[in-house]
């Protein structure tokens, strides 16, 4: 079991982590303490005993719980909501309005999970349960959500990453929960002092030309803080945002030399790979580093959305 102790970051914010796919700083749990206790994400199914114990640890309970909000319905965001829900009596799942009817009936996400996954899906995912639709709420853009008395929480669609995306806008800490739409933190980095900030652009409505309009509605916003999904927070946004921005112009210029040579995902995978290694050789960051095993896997995954994306543009 691994160590489930929340991390304080301020204004009565938690991250907890949900220790996705057994891989510490890979996903992350976000705990809201206010009057009416929130979560950001679930993590799949593997985390949920990870949310009660960190919960314990802030003397808060399952049956403390009123919203559990999922940026996204991604099975490594929202997977766990189902069994989340069973155990929390007082909870009402919060969901993208074209998210949830595959909350409630998650068949068509877990058959696309499984196409990805294969072998793997059952360790890194099972079980997702359907969740009634008397216990879903949808909101979309510029809808709120009060869970205190001096605490809204403001949805804002931004998809890019998914159709199915909002973010969560924080009025106490002036910070966004992105989910997936402004990439990915490397915590294993930023320990060291190396703040790597990369888009995931996963399959299967990955789009180019949104995503860079929600990172660029972010940058206008001015915020003091970004919690992504993936893993943790930065009071530094505008230089995440743009870090996710230029990675972007790399990935989709490394995409179109190999969809021009008739290359397939395997190749761009392996291109982006280098693209990153060579700025972390740079930094001299060795190349047995942890951080390494989460790489080769986003890679991979990002490569499979983008060549998905010039398919759909094809047709």
């Amino acid at each position: 079991m691994f160590d489930s102790n929340p991390i304080p970051l301020g204004n009565q914010i938690y991250l907890i982590d949900g220790f996705d796919m057994e891989i510490p700083k890979r996903t992350g749990i976000y705990v809201i303490d206010e009057e009416q206790l929130t979560i950001v994400e679930t993590g799949p199914s593997p985390s949920v005993k990870y949310i009660r114990k960190g919960l314990e640890k802030i003397g808060r309970t399952l049956n403390d719980i009123n919203y559990i909000i999922v940026t996204h319905i991604h099975l490594d965001h929202a997977g766990g909501a189902g069994l989340l829900l069973q155990q929390c009596p007082n909870a009402k799942v919060v969901v993208h309005p074209r998210g949830a009817k595959h909350l409630a009936d998650p068949r068509r996400l877990v058959s696309g999970a499984r196409a990805i996954y294969g072998d793997s899906f059952s360790d890194f995912f099972d079980p997702v349960i359907p969740i009634p639709n008397d216990r879903i709420i949808v909101k979309g853009e510029g809808d709120t959500l009060k869970i205190g008395s001096n605490r809204e929480l403001t949805f804002f669609d931004t998809p890019g990453h998914a159709r199915h995306h909002f973010s969560i806008y924080d009025s106490i800490s002036n910070g966004m929960f992105t989910g997936d739409t402004a990439g990915i933190r490397y915590e294993q980095l930023a320990q060291e002092g190396i703040h790597l900030y990369l888009p995931t652009t996963s399959p299967n409505h990955f789009d180019p030309e949104a995503m860079k309009q929600s990172i660029r509605r972010f940058q206008k916003m001015d915020l003091s803080r970004i919690y992504f999904g993936h893993f943790g927070m930065t009071d530094y946004p505008q230089i995440a945002l743009q870090s996710v921005l230029d990675w972007l112009d790399v990935f989709m210029e490394e995409a179109n030399r190999t969809v021009d040579e008739g290359k397939g995902y395997d190749v761009l995978a392996d291109r982006m790979f280098l693209r990153v290694q060579k700025v972390l050789d740079e930094k001299g960051i060795p190349r047995d580093h942890d951080v390494y095993i989460i790489l080769n896997l986003d890679m991979q995954i990002s490569a499979l959305g983008i060549m998905d994306y010039y398919q759909k543009m094809k047709h």
